[in-house]
């Protein structure tokens, strides 16, 4: 009779124990996934008001070229990026190394923002915060490197 009652003793820990280890893998796998935030887009001439896109493009209104938010601007100067010197496709968010080649990834350099009027009311003028031209009123245009100086 003890010997029986001892087999049912072990039986029931072992049966409490594996239903505990179950319940504990279910609770890591219900944890909240965090969802990748998209870049949001919106109107330098905000001619829609606040709304934002989802993809970059140009405005279905007034048909200028659709700028990060402000939010989304912040967030990359606050970011830090690093990037293989040899795959400048490859990128991580810390410090590592390249996929491709093994090389150390190297922090990116924030690149540096220039705006100027599209109409260019004040010629090659410019400014290194978005705003508005002082002369015309109209939304100032990010500029875009073409690397058309550069000798490489």
């Amino acid at each position: 009779m003890k010997a029986i009652k001892m087999l049912m003793m072990a039986a029931l820990t072992i049966v409490s124990v594996s239903l505990f280890a179950q319940d504990s893998t279910k609770q890591k796998s219900k944890a909240p996934k965090q969802k990748m935030e998209q870049m949001k887009y919106s109107c330098p001439m905000k001619c829609e008001g606040d709304k934002t896109y989802d993809k970059a493009g140009k405005c279905p209104k007034c048909g200028m070229d659709l700028t990060k938010s402000k939010k989304e601007q912040m967030k990359m100067e606050v970011m830090k990026t690093y990037t293989c010197p040899m795959h400048p496709d490859v990128t991580s968010d810390k410090p590592g190394k390249c996929s491709k080649c093994g090389m150390a990834l190297k922090e990116k350099e924030p690149a540096v923002v220039a705006y100027s009027c599209p109409m260019k009311c004040e010629g090659d003028k410019t400014y290194d915060k978005p705003g508005n031209c002082p002369k015309c009123g109209m939304a100032l245009k990010e500029q875009k490197d073409d690397h058309s100086n550069h000798k490489h």
